[in-house]
């Protein structure tokens, strides 16, 4: 069996691999999708970040006997094009690594929010003290659009700091960390009730401009967007409108429609916004979690067992 693997890996995780899989060949492939042998048998492609979509193409279009593809992104949408969609390889992502970083990043916001460490962190550079009214989580209610590993983390962490918590699945299922999970009609009526909105789903054809000018006016007044997902889940103009507007409290932003954010974009001058560059997954623990499902997922691919983390590519998650 050959196996694709990007080539900074060899040395982390080389080892390993062999062990898991003794008889595997390893291929290395660089950033730009260039393989140091010949690819052609090869079975399975470990991807990482970076790769074009060019060069990610033309590496499946070399390797007509690949089998599985296992994405380090818990987002698949920029690798589903028609050919891989329509076709019998198998992918899986990395759904489940990002999950405490992210959730802890989220609860960052909510703190900053009601304890307002930016309007702070201003008057400390101006030397200024001045005393303001803040405000506690416990009691407040969170909506969380999707329940996924990460949407779970952040139910668990909420429940802990006493809040409310509202979830939201295309299909409801019981979550051991929400008060109540609602279905997808439901969702004027999680955003009308929320202090803070949370998003955590995919960005796929039905969830693309999910959020527009109408949800945004069922939010609370005083409610606060928060993406950790994708930008286009969320119409920008719309949500730029709102904030200007104070129509909502305000949002803290860590994906956009376009990234980097253009220098000229009014997100970056509004006082009711929080940004981050799309870094709310960095940890230093990554690495390692993305290694162990991978080498587990390996495993049981040796062994004929269902993967993990299988994408559904018709749904796009």
């Amino acid at each position: 069996m050959k196996l694709l693997l990007p080539d900074h890996l060899l040395e982390s995780l080389g080892q390993r691999i062999c062990r898991v899989a003794p008889e595997c060949q390893i291929v290395p492939v660089d950033d730009k999708g260039k393989v140091e042998g010949d690819p052609s048998d090869s079975e399975v492609l470990f991807l990482r970040w970076g790769l074009d979509r060019e060069s990610f193409e033309r590496l499946v279009n070399d390797t007509p006997n690949l089998r599985w593809i296992h994405s380090i992104s818990a987002g698949v949408e920029h690798i589903l094009f028609p050919a891989l969609a329509g076709s019998d390889v198998i992918l899986t992502n990395a759904s489940g690594v990002f999950s405490v970083p992210i959730a802890e990043t989220v609860l960052g916001y909510m703190l900053a929010v009601a304890k307002r460490f930016p309007a702070f962190f201003a008057q400390q550079q101006a030397r200024c003290w001045r005393k303001l009214p803040l405000r506690e989580l416990r009691g407040l209610t969170v909506g969380i659009i999707g329940l996924g590993g990460i949407g779970s983390e952040v139910a668990r962490l909420c429940r802990a700091f006493g809040m409310q918590v509202l979830g939201l699945q295309r299909t409801p299922r019981p979550n051991a960390y929400a008060d109540e999970v609602l279905d997808g009609t439901h969702l004027h009526d999680l955003l009308a009730r929320s202090d803070f909105v949370l998003i955590s789903i995919p960005l796929t054809a039905a969830t693309r401009g999910l959020i527009g000018a109408a949800e945004l006016a069922a939010m609370r007044p005083d409610g606060w967007l928060i993406n950790v997902a994708r930008g286009p889940i969320v119409d920008e103009r719309a949500l730029v409108e709102a904030l200007q507007e104070r129509r909502i409290g305000g949002a803290c932003l860590d994906v956009f429609a376009e990234e980097p954010l253009p220098e000229d974009s009014p997100l970056w001058d509004l006082p009711n916004v929080i940004i981050t560059p799309h870094d709310s997954w960095s940890s230093p623990h990554l690495e390692e979690r993305e290694a162990e499902l991978f080498l587990e997922n390996l495993r049981r691919y040796v062994a004929g067992q269902v993967l993990l983390n299988v994408v559904d590519k018709e749904a796009g998650y």
